[in-house]
């Protein structure tokens, strides 16, 4: 069953992997005799990752953009979204259910009826062509779901944990940085994954917002490879972007593997 579940969730992926490593040729519709033994036999080839790797401007840097984006926009929201958990964790009573109920429904909000609002405030500003400046829309449209994540983070955490650290004379910030953080180290990560991969997959905003190629995002430069041609679909070039965009997502997702799935509060308190 395990097998049937992996071979299912990386189908896709090996499907692509498969695409990207074929020639135009063999993409193409199958053809015969002579024709088709020199196409199968060019099948496999790197045509396709030179050919996007080489375009002005080089994919590397897309992907290099991606991440800019999408480093500020997870750094910002957790700066803003753990003074907020650990304020609600607090606040007890009406008050505390009733902001809760506003981050939900903000949570739940359609983010496309902000799009000519946030384009217009991008035009009066001027906040065009700023690959930090994609952050803050995007921290503004994470925040909620990454306060609500980590409050309940914060209330899963033993109580005595936080008495013990007064009594022994921890104010506030040292209560937070020695004792709560750590903990929440797992809730940390998977929360700041999730936003990595909102701003990394992100599309509307980043197309209007950025005009100049060299600042393109991931999914605008794959917009546009999948529309260089009126004629034809260039499957193996898109095949390829889309390989070399999942890859700093798995190793993401491998080196934070076993702290998202550990829990660190385990044996904290004994007895």
């Amino acid at each position: 069953m395990r097998a049937l579940l992996l071979l299912w969730s990386l189908a896709p992926l090996l499907w692509q992997l498969r695409t990207s490593l074929q020639s135009p040729a063999a993409l193409a519709p199958p053809a015969t005799g002579a024709a088709a033994g020199a196409a199968q036999a060019a099948a496999w080839t790197l045509e396709n990752y030179q050919l996007i790797l080489a375009g002005d401007p080089p994919f590397w840097r897309c992907l290099v953009n991606s991440g800019v984006v999408g480093l500020s926009t997870t750094l910002l929201t957790l700066l803003l979204a753990i003074p907020c958990a650990y304020g609600l964790h607090r606040q007890r009573g009406r008050i505390g259910s009733v902001a809760t109920l506003v981050l939900l429904a903000a949570a739940l909000f359609p983010t496309v009826l902000l799009f000519l609002g946030l384009l217009e405030t991008a035009r009066r500003l001027g906040l065009a062509n700023n690959l930090l400046a994609l952050s803050l829309p995007y921290s503004a449209m994470g925040l909620p779901l990454a306060v609500l994540l980590l409050r309940s983070a914060f209330d899963d955490l033993p109580p005595e944990l936080e008495d013990a650290a007064k009594l022994e004379g921890l104010d506030l910030w040292q209560r937070l940085r020695h004792v709560l953080l750590p903990l929440l180290a797992p809730a940390l990560i998977s929360t700041a994954l999730l936003l990595f991969l909102f701003s990394w997959n992100e599309y509307p905003i980043a197309l209007t917002w950025l005009s100049r190629s060299e600042l393109l995002t991931l999914p605008v430069a794959m917009a546009r490879i999948g529309s260089s041609s009126v004629f034809t679909i260039p499957y193996g070039a898109f095949a390829a972007a889309t390989v070399l965009g999942s890859l700093p997502l798995l190793l993401l997702v491998l080196l934070g593997q076993r702290w998202i799935v550990s829990g660190l509060t385990h044996g904290a308190i004994k007895g």
